[in-house]
């Protein structure tokens, strides 16, 4: 039986031509009106890209321009599989830094202190959506400097790295818009961005996608890059996004970056995969066009039927497709056809006659969409919609159980900095899909490059790792259950003891069962990369959130997991937040200073890697695991290739960049509308 393909494409939009003036992340907005704007006086941003994992250091300085002092929203983006670990306030001479505690402690000291009118600030985590940071009070007719730091893991996609800072449509939501005054989004001082690459592995190219000319780039060894932004005046209303596309012909590898601070306390290890396995195209597929005809997509339909017309012409005469629409309801326009002009002709006078209303029904798209599958084809789904749902089922384990129906190959790319991370996180799961966020600062057709090695190519199926030799425990990302092409996996994991572990990867492919093997040894004692600690426990977080969304783990055992991992590791979820207080006040109540210990222990191992040539942790090089090179996006046919585009491939995109853009925009009009009303 031939896998089926499910893309869900959400939000992939033109960069330039559908960027809204949207309420800007990295802003400072007064409590209560009327009160002046608080201004940016300087935006700097720190990146460190080291083997596996991006640091982030954000230093901004605010002036209230009002003569009271006043209390403080600021609003950051959460970037997916983001860890915060520091927070750190500066008013006149006094520092506050920051401690994890369950959430409604923390919220109950904070207001305590805000009532007595004591310098305080509080970090929670508002769901997928932002970081919020209060600060009280920002004093009048002076400066404020805040400072935070994250971690995020960064895979590899077919030899692409990417790092996205995020601000563009960071703000709050729309209710809570009409709630804050709007904030000064403008940096009235210096707006920079400095990152340091590091990798074990040569980089052939960097590129920062629409601050070519703007950015000043030095090559200081093979994989040793600095990169900088400096600007006057700047808007924090887009996204930075950087890519370095590494050498081509690397070798598949298995790289192990591991973490043990003493041999009598168990270590931690984040495993990076990156499988050199020769997978071949696929030579006929069919394809469903499941259309968001909700409200937002009133003025569009007419470019949306002259972008299918193009797309449907170009396609193979094995292929075939359908049209499906969804608002409140979904339903198929046309069914199964092949591509031929009088179809083609036929389904653009379809779509032009669609009109726009009514919410949007994800769910009834996708159950639609799922139906009527041709077991011996491969069948491609592409969902067009900005991925929010509020129609009919919303339920992620709706979501989880429908998809799990059927073997599908699922791929879902998100747009935009409040993106749905845990809805698709569930549909991924459900299916060992394939998904990544999508910026409107990206280089659209680069992503399309990327996306098509995977669509367009075999994948493994049921993928599995398995840890032998070793006491290898609590582990994720291990049963990714399918593997695509270029895909780079991660698992972080537990062990006990030092000495030879060994990990197999099982699967199957074109129905044949294949295994790749590696040894490596764990280390008695590793203090390199203490920050892997904080990356394991969100892993095991997000994982905790996964289970409970899908219906398997109760909330209540959820939130005690959560709280436990949160305030032992000192990270910001949505049932723990980091209160910010003065040293005096933190020992005064007696609040035990974990994370003041932990930054101490990172930022140590931060300076000596700072110093040192980059390191490689490649664990398969004498006994390679796999036999062919890691697939690029610069190649052109199978083995190690990455699918050039074609004709056909530049006109698919045009339509996706359409329809989605078309929603995109639409979505955006109405809530321009809504403001004004």
């Amino acid at each position: 039986m031939k896998t089926k393909s499910l893309i869900l494409t959400g939000l992939l939009a033109f960069a330039a031509a559908l960027t809204p003036a949207a309420f800007a992340g990295g802003t400072l907005t007064p409590v209560g009106s009327p009160h002046a704007p608080i201004q940016i006086r300087s935006h700097q941003v720190n990146v460190t890209i080291n083997n596996g994992f991006a640091q982030t250091e954000v230093l901004q300085t605010f002036f209230n321009p009002n003569p009271t002092d006043l209390e403080a929203l600021y609003v950051f983006p959460v970037p997916k599989s983001a860890s915060l670990s520091e927070v750190t306030i500066t008013s006149g001479e006094k520092t506050l830094n920051g401690e994890v505690l369950p959430k409604k402690e923390a919220e109950t000291i904070y207001e305590e202190e805000k009532s007595k009118g004591n310098d305080a600030g509080l970090t929670t985590k508002n769901g997928y959506q932002n970081y919020e940071f209060k600060i009280t009070p920002v004093r009048a007719n002076a400066e404020t400097q805040l400072r935070f730091v994250y971690y995020q893991p960064l895979e590899i996609d077919t030899g692409v790295g990417r790092y996205v800072y995020p601000l563009e449509e960071g703000g709050t939501d729309e209710v809570a818009k009409s709630f804050w005054q709007p904030a000064h989004s403008t940096v009235e001082g210096r707006f920079a961005i400095n990152v340091t690459l590091k990798s074990a592995w040569p980089v052939a190219d960097v590129r920062v996608p629409g601050f070519e000319n703007a950015t000043v780039t030095n090559k200081l060894d093979a994989g040793h890059y600095t990169l900088s932004l400096d600007r006057t005046g700047a808007k924090l209303d887009r996204d930075f996004v950087l890519y370095y596309r590494l050498a081509d012909n690397l070798p598949g590898r298995v790289e192990v970056i591991p973490y043990r601070a003493d041999k009598s306390k168990p270590g931690t290890f984040m495993m990076v995969v990156t499988p050199g396995i020769d997978l071949q195209p696929i030579t006929s597929a069919d394809y469903t066009y499941v259309l968001d005809v909700s409200g937002s997509m009133q003025g569009k339909i007419a470019t949306l039927a002259n972008g299918i017309s193009q797309a449907l012409g170009q396609m193979r005469p094995a292929d075939r497709f359908r049209i499906i629409t969804f608002n409140n309801n979904a339903t198929e326009i046309l069914g199964w056809t092949t591509a031929t002009p009088e179809n083609v002709a036929n389904a653009t006078t379809l779509v032009k006659a669609m009109q726009p209303n009514g919410g949007t029904n994800i769910y009834a798209g996708l159950q639609l969409a799922l139906k009527n599958l041709d077991a011996d084809r491969a069948s491609s789904v592409v969902l067009v919609t900005d991925g929010v749902t509020n129609e009919g089922i919303v339920d992620p384990a709706k979501f989880h159980a429908l998809l799990k129906q059927q073997d599908v190959r699922f791929f879902g790319f998100l747009m935009g900095n409040n993106a749905n991370w845990p809805l698709m996180r569930a549909m991924g799961d459900a299916t060992g899909g394939f998904y990544t966020g999508v910026s409107n600062s990206d280089d659209i057709v680069g992503q399309l490059l990327l996306a098509k090695s995977k669509i367009a190519f075999e994948s493994l199926h049921d993928a599995s790792f398995k840890f032998t030799g070793a006491r290898v425990s609590e582990t994720t990302g291990d049963l990714p259950q399918k593997i695509y092409r270029g895909q780079q996996l991660v698992i972080f994991g537990r062990y006990d003891g030092a000495g030879p572990a060994t990990v197999s990867l099982k699967a199957r492919l074109t129905g044949e069962d294949k295994t790749y093997t590696t040894t490596f040894n764990f280390p008695e004692v590793d203090t390199d990369n203490p920050e892997i600690e904080r990356l394991w426990a969100l892993a095991q977080i997000e994982q905790i959130e996964l289970k409970e969304a899908i219906g398997q783990m109760p909330a209540s055992e959820s939130k005690d997991a959560i709280i436990s991992l949160g305030v032992t590791y000192q990270l910001v979820t949505d049932h723990t937040a980091m209160l910010v207080l003065d040293d005096a006040t933190h020992a005064s109540r007696g609040i035990d200073r974990k994370n003041q210990q932990r930054t101490a222990t990172e930022r140590t191992a931060q300076s000596v890697r700072s110093s040192r040539p980059v390191k490689s942790y490649q664990v398969d090089a004498q006994q390679p695991t796999y036999s062919a090179p890691a697939p690029h996006v610069s190649h052109s046919g199978g083995g190690g290739g990455g699918g050039a585009l074609d004709r056909k491939d530049i006109v698919m995109l045009a339509v996706i960049i359409g329809l989605v853009g078309g929603a995109y925009a639409g979505r955006q009009a109405m809530k321009r509308k809504s403001d004004k009303e």
